[in-house]
């Protein structure tokens, strides 16, 4: 057994099904190797799509998705990829092929110091030195990515060791690092101190961030809201944790969120944050609206509970463990008058639109598209106006929604929808982009094709880069700089020459109709929706 033999065979003992990738001289021996085995490969056109593909099937398995490209280019191209992983705590192994070892320093031909390039945003990162070092790597790798604050792992292998003989290949049991032991089980204390909390409380408010659905603490967290009638706001990264006309669920909060939810935070006296960073995106100014409240922060990596704003009751561990425990204590509370409060303002601050009657109102569509999808099904928005729209007015039943949230990648919905389809071929997988983040990863069509993937895309198309111009429309009093569009494909041409089936929606008046034919069988399809070029996210 040689080196790469033993990778591939580190890949079976974790019962990884698929890796995406892409093949080069420095990585050859291990593409050699997984011939022999039933692991499925599935060949991208960009490395940075083996990333985003590995990030979708993670989130739909909960395991951890495998990459695999080779040294120089093909290393630095998965960067944004692992930097995507990384910024949403989405556990994935990239194995990178390096140079043979006696060369690492020299410059050589297709060298990249990749463990150096990608430090600052893995959880870890491997240079394999010694081919008997394979096994315990792996299993440390697989361990680390997928335990405590979940993230991307880096293993480069020169050459020469995915070639070198090795003595005996011995996979361990179970992984035992003095230095890397999180914590799952929240401090009792702690949790007590919640309860108490809870009882004082007039206006309580749980936000929910992607941490919870890592932790897969969805139905404890459900179950935890019902029982205390405790109204629940999410980040965006926590679009799912609650179907989205749960009669507790009150929307997305930050920046682009719903003025509901949003108020919702303002006037909480206890908040209650779960899996989430307390970025700037959910909360532009935390200190303002942390202002006369208690702030409880539950996550499992200590590092984020303080780090953007103190809280009073700081709880470390695993979302899933706390509000099992949570729900086991006696809390005694009424709360009537906030809930009814909340239902108002869903109403009275409801965001108006005005859209325009010789265009696709996205909204409309959105919501539209929901109503038809299968109750199960997954939705990937991509990054833009797109995602906004999609934060907005997608209506999460039992299915789940992907989209960048930390990172904020343009180009992910494509590759992310394809991991997903792959994760579970029997869900029902939509990616939804604008016709800026579609270009970025349009080639993906072949990967589609080729592997028979059908991934349902609609592309939301303006002739802009939708986000940016919007935001030169408010910041410089629209003048625009570098946002047409122009030169762009025709998607039907293009459709066409990956033989994939096209539709094109111009208003709202074909909708369902056009809805129904696209998501009537299980193939893939392209549908292009025509949006009014000066449409808004805010105030549109």
């Amino acid at each position: 057994m040689i080196g790469a033999d033993a990778m591939v065979k580190c890949l079976e003992e974790e019962g990884v099904k698929i890796v995406f990738g892409y093949p080069g001289a420095a990585i050859c021996p291990f593409f050699n190797s997984i011939l022999d085995t039933d692991i499925r490969t599935v060949l991208v056109r960009t490395e940075q799509s083996a990333a985003h593909a590995a990030n979708g099937l993670a989130r739909v398995t909960g395991e951890a998705g495998v990459c695999v490209v080779t040294s120089g280019p093909g290393a630095t191209n998965i960067i944004t990829g692992i930097a995507t992983a990384f910024a949403d705590s989405i556990p994935l192994i990239c194995i990178t092929g390096q140079v043979e070892s006696d060369l690492i320093g020299s410059d050589a031909f297709q060298e990249a110091d990749i463990t150096g390039a990608v430090e600052s945003f893995v959880k870890y990162s491997y240079l394999i030195k010694d081919a008997d070092e394979i096994p315990r790597i792996f299993k440390e790798a697989f361990y680390i990515a997928n335990t405590g604050r979940k993230g991307p792992v880096l293993i480069d292998v020169p050459l020469d060791i995915q070639n070198e003989v090795i003595a005996k290949f011995n996979y361990p049991e179970k992984v035992n690092m003095r230095t890397y032991k999180p914590t799952v089980k929240g401090n009792m204390v702690q949790i007590k101190k919640v309860a108490k909390e809870l009882e004082k409380a007039k206006k309580p408010l749980i936000c929910v961030g992607g941490g919870v659905l890592l932790s897969s603490a969805e139905k404890e967290l459900r179950e935890f809201s019902e029982k205390y009638d405790i109204p629940v706001v999410s980040t965006m990264m926590g679009i799912g944790v609650m179907p989205s006309e749960h009669p507790m669920f009150y929307g997305m909060v930050g920046n682009n969120g719903a003025p509901c939810a949003n108020r919702a935070m303002k006037e909480s006296d206890l908040l209650i944050m779960v899996g989430a960073r307390v970025a700037d995106r959910a909360v532009s100014h935390p200190n303002m609206i942390m202002n006369y409240k208690v702030l409880v922060h539950i996550d499992v990596d200590p590092v984020e509970i303080g780090k953007n704003v103190g809280s009073h009751i700081p709880l470390v561990g695993d979302a899933g463990h706390i509000f099992r425990d949570l729900g086991a204590q006696e809390i005694s509370c009424e709360h009537e008058e906030w809930v009814k409060a909340l239902n108002e303002y869903k109403v009275t601050l409801a965001v108006k639109r005005s859209p325009d009657k010789d265009y696709v109102d996205p909204a409309q569509f959105i919501v539209k598209l929901s109503r038809k999808m299968e109750d199960d099904g997954i939705y990937v928005a991509d990054v833009g106006q797109n995602q906004i729209w999609s934060c907005s007015y997608h209506i999460v039943k039992n299915g789940r929604f992907l989209t960048s949230g930390g990172m904020g990648t343009m180009g992910y919905s494509i590759p992310a929808a394809i991991g997903a389809k792959l994760a579970d071929e029997k869900k029902q997988v939509i990616a939804v982009c604008g016709d800026g983040s579609f270009q970025m990863s349009m080639m993906e069509l072949a990967t589609m094709r080729q592997h028979d993937v059908p991934v349902k895309i609609i592309v939301l198309k303006n002739n802009y880069l939708g986000m940016v111009r919007e935001y030169q429309h408010y910041t410089y009093k629209d003048k625009y700089s570098v946002v047409d569009l122009s030169g762009s494909p025709d998607l039907e041409k293009l459709a066409s020459a990956y033989e994939i089936d096209f539709l094109r929606l111009y208003n709202m008046e074909k909708a369902d109709e056009v809805i129904d034919q696209f998501l009537k069988e299980d193939k893939s399809m392209l549908l292009e929706c025509l949006i009014n070029p000066m449409d808004l996210v805010i105030g549109g």
